[in-house]
């Protein structure tokens, strides 16, 4: 154990770069999750044509396991690195990336202890002896994931964001390569856990390599105390975070025991957007987080408040448009991505996707670094789950679908506005403020006037425009499989509405101001690389830029 004092020469802190703007910053990380996204796109859609719905419904509930256990176990530890490495001297930083290693390392091994010694109790939860069965494998990817996973988070708390952008694509391509080929190969749930070891283990190899080429020595620095400092830092916002793991995600551990397991991978795919909902905003969030606990040490309230409000226009700009499309199109959505099979799914989608305008709320960033209000969210947070569970566990046996996403959405809304709340107390914001929400409700506008144009071409047209598709696909190009027949006609339905929403939305937000300068040249410049004008539109993006 190494105790560094702070007497002395290597006491000043040492910050990592800013690496950029916010805007860069944000714009690299959410290029990562856009791409990411895309490979892990692929992973369902591969999943519901080569297994059985039962099965399908296994590999939902083990994977639920694995990703709930891998954000509550490690009770926040990780996310320290977030506060720490920007504040703390050159042997501190490397003993808050040793701490988090063994700390992760002991809590995973414990799980994975568990999972062996006990695996009916999670074959309990779900009613499942396949679950039972392969329980001491999910406890080993448990193990794995959550001491590699902490090779993002280190990147974006080091403030390398390109860095960062590189691991979450490589991440995520490997994870979709090799769970396709789990299902083509094998389609069966161990396969799929197999698959999931050998890409922790990449990617714990990966983990390696950066912290001893960024944290020089790192494994000599082992320092209890300040073990313990981070744990108290942590736990808190660990707590809170597992409160709201429970609020977003608890609905479908009572969903998995209330229904059979292909009706649980109906309900299961029905919330399929929400990696959409929190890919943004992680973005977003991972960013401001230590930008935001610089500008607390240096008492900038404002600065703070504009980053937020910032924060809150660019998000609603995707956000907004994307809820009002998916709200139209809802049913076509589902059974061109999953097949006319999980056409049920449509209405829990539907209920499931009002997160969405929500989402733009940015609470966490400012939370982080007020660290006083850990302990109010801990208690509305445990309010607010404790009042949940009660309603699902004594409703559970007469609850639909569609009523149990609706409570679980209903208690994230309220969270997120009571955290909003306190929040803007704490920044102490006013009417005053207000205007710099101005263009959050031009975006509501300009999506609203999109959408009732889609609404009329898709209510009067979607079902000419999927036979027309079907019969073209059918006779004149002579693919008669029915999977890729039906995934084509929908996705041809989906896109003419694209095609009648995105040009209304974009030239309404013009008008109305919400797309700056910069953007249009960043846009001017790209198809200017593609297009046989490409000079002539760069010289005009750089004159616009004069």
């Amino acid at each position: 154990m190494s105790e560094v004092p702070k007497t002395s020469t290597t006491n000043t802190p040492v910050r990592p770069s800013a690496g950029g703007s916010l805007r860069e910053q944000s714009l690299w990380l959410l290029t990562a999750k856009l791409v990411g996204f895309a490979f892990s796109f692929c992973v369902p859609l591969v999943v519901v044509r080569y297994l059985p719905q039962d099965e399908v419904g296994h590999y939902r509930a083990a994977f639920l396991v694995i990703a709930n256990a891998i954000v509550v176990l490690p009770l926040g530890v990780s996310m320290s690195a977030y506060y720490f490495l920007a504040r703390e001297t050159k042997e501190r930083r490397a003993a808050c990336i040793l701490n988090i290693l063994v700390f992760n390392f002991i809590i995973g091994g414990a799980a994975a202890a568990f999972f062996y010694l006990f695996p009916v109790s999670i074959g309990t939860i779900f009613q499942s002896e396949e679950i039972t069965r392969v329980a001491p494998v999910i406890g080993i990817v448990i193990w794995i994931w959550i001491f590699s996973s902490f090779l993002e988070t280190v990147a974006i708390a080091n403030q390398e964001a390109r860095v960062a952008t590189l691991f979450i694509i490589s991440a995520q391509f490997t994870k979709a390569l090799f769970m396709c080929a789990a299902a083509i190969a094998f389609a069966t749930v161990e396969a799929f856990l197999y698959a999931a070891i050998i890409q922790g283990v990449i990617q714990t190899l990966l983990l390696a390599w950066y912290l001893s080429s960024r944290f020089s020595g790192f494994w000599r620095h082992f320092d209890l105390a300040f073990l313990r400092e981070q744990l108290v830092y942590a736990i808190p916002f660990g707590i809170a975070g597992t409160l709201w793991l429970a609020q977003t995600e608890i609905h479908s551990w009572f969903a998995g025991h209330r229904f059979s397991p292909s009706d649980f991978a109906v309900y299961a795919y029905g919330c399929f957007e929400i990696p959409l909902i929190a890919m943004l905003a992680e973005s977003v969030t991972a960013v401001l987080i230590p930008r935001m606990n610089a500008l607390h040490g240096d008492n900038d309230r404002e600065e703070m408040v504009r980053l937020k409000a910032r924060a809150m226009q660019k998000l609603s700009f995707v956000y907004f448009p994307v809820y009002v499309f998916l709200l139209i199109t809802a049913n076509t959505f589902i059974t061109t991505l999953f097949t006319q099979k999980y056409a049920a799914s449509a209405g829990v989608f539907v209920v499931n996707i009002t997160l969405l305008p929500f989402s733009i709320l940015i609470t966490d960033p400012i939370v982080r670094s007020y660290k006083e209000l850990g302990r109010v969210f801990l208690l509305t947070r445990l309010f607010i789950v404790t009042v949940l569970v009660s309603c699902l566990y004594f409703m559970l046996d007469d609850i639909s679908m569609t009523g149990m996403i609706g409570l679980a959405v209903g208690a994230v809304v309220i969270d997120k506005l009571i955290a909003e709340a306190l929040v803007i107390r704490k920044l102490q914001l006013g009417l005053k403020d207000l205007s710099l929400l101005a263009n959050v409700a031009k975006t509501a506008f300009a999506s609203v006037a999109a959408g009732i144009a889609t609404y009329l071409v898709y209510s009067n047209l979607s079902s000419q425009l999927y036979a027309f598709a079907e019969s073209f696909i059918s006779n004149s190009i002579g693919l008669g499989k029915p999977n890729i027949v039906n995934f084509a006609s929908g996705a041809f339905v989906l896109a003419i509405c694209a095609l009648v929403f995105a040009p209304i939305y974009l030239v309404t937000a013009n008008l109305l101001g919400l797309i700056e300068a910069e953007e249009k040249d960043a846009v001017r410049r790209f198809v200017g690389k593609f297009s046989p004008f490409g000079d002539r539109i760069a010289d005009e993006a750089r004159s616009t830029a004069l």
